[in-house]
């Protein structure tokens, strides 16, 4: 072992990283900027959404005071939402996690009903909740303390105002059936942009690219071959993510037509994007970091392992410019919901995402300098 030959190449090393400075911002500089962005979600509680949709079929001076007192020391957000709507389907549409529903019959303190069974006063309100949201339970547990706040203020009780939680899927549901459609759409998008970006940077620094355009295979003929491959690696990756979900964990899950769709036009879109990014990719040695600072923000910013209403609000409009956001809710919409309707509206989204991509990824690229 020679000291010397170990400092010369450790030299060396470092040169050609000075040189490719597209390596040096995503190895140095990309990593603080995703402890900035993801400290500013974990650590200000003060950015969470207390947004509270309420229905106030009532519009009373007792329903009023009750709205009053759920908005004390800036709790809840009341948003109010149209009496004609069904409060289901409005918190779905809207992404609502939690909606109070405040009956017409509601008198608050001047008009007392009896529960028969114990003989205790009490005024049921419903409230619409989505048990996939990790965030729920604590806007939930804060719902229920301001309203044990108003039964004590006003009654001396904390049993009068009850609150009655109905469930916005129409099964049972755990979160590992909202976890399992994230983790296919993430995979897929994995597979199908890494896969291109590095093959076509690893090729075209070797320039087989370059030679293959003096072959008879075309553009076209290469692309196609390029997608049906990522297809078949993504219904392989799907098919084994769903068989353990089944197998181990036991899940809910609907799997229709829709699922073969949305893969297809995921992996368009990412293949795309894997195009786009190539040139930017130097060397093949720094295509893996040019993809992980396209990857990382799309994983974590697009609601896959957690509720996008857990970030700041000008990141909760970030994540709704990603394709990998409308991935998650068009799986989720067929998987779990079997809403056909934001099923299409979703898989549409991410079509046209495809559409633009795929097209600027072949305009962009070229046999000639090896960019395909």
């Amino acid at each position: 072992m020679s000291p010397r030959i170990i400092f010369a190449t450790l030299v060396v090393r470092i040169r050609s990283l000075y040189r490719e400075r597209s390596a040096m911002f995503f190895t140095f500089a990309f990593p603080i900027i995703l402890v900035l962005v993801f400290g500013t979600i974990f650590t200000r509680t003060d950015c969470m959404n207390y947004d509270l949709p309420v229905q106030d079929h009532s519009n009373s001076e007792a329903s009023a005071r009750l709205i009053e007192g759920l908005t004390t020391d800036n709790a809840f957000n009341v948003i109010p939402v149209p009496t004609d709507a069904d409060p289901v389907q409005y918190a779905r549409e809207h992404g609502f996690n939690l909606l109070l529903v405040i009956p017409r019959n509601y008198q608050g303190l001047h008009n007392l009903r009896v529960n028969k069974r114990d003989g205790m006063a009490w005024a049921p309100l419903r409230y619409i909740y989505d048990p996939s949201s990790t965030s729920v339970v604590n806007r939930i547990q804060l719902m229920s303390l301001m309203v044990a706040a108003i039964n004590q203020r006003y009654t001396g009780t904390t049993a009068f105002i009850t609150l009655i939680p109905e469930s916005i899927l129409p099964g049972t549901y755990r979160f590992i059936e909202f976890f399992v459609p994230g983790i296919i759409a993430m995979a897929i998008m994995t597979s199908a942009l890494s896969n291109a970006l590095n093959m076509n940077a690893e090729l075209r620094q070797k320039g087989i690219l370059r030679k293959l355009a003096a072959t008879p295979i075309t553009r076209t003929d290469w692309l196609a071959s390029s997608v049906l491959y990522q297809i078949i690696l993504s219904i392989i990756s799907t098919v084994s993510i769903l068989l353990i979900s089944y197998f181990v964990f036991d899940v809910n899950l609907h799997i229709g037509v829709w699922l073969p769709l949305i893969i297809v036009v995921e992996v368009m879109a990412f293949v795309g994007f894997g195009m786009l990014l190539t040139p930017l990719a130097k060397e093949a040695e720094s295509a893996a970091a040019v993809g992980n600072a396209f990857l990382f923000p799309m994983m974590f910013l697009s609601g896959t392992f957690f509720p996008i209403e857990m970030m700041p609000g000008y990141l909760q409009t970030f994540a709704k410019f990603l394709p990998l956001y409308y991935v998650n809710e068009a799986l989720r919409a067929t998987m779990i919901f079997d809403d056909s309707g934001a099923t299409l509206r979703n898989a549409s989204i991410t079509g046209a995402f495809a559409a633009v991509a795929f097209v600027a990824g072949m305009i962009k690229t070229r046999w000639g300098d090896g960019g395909v």
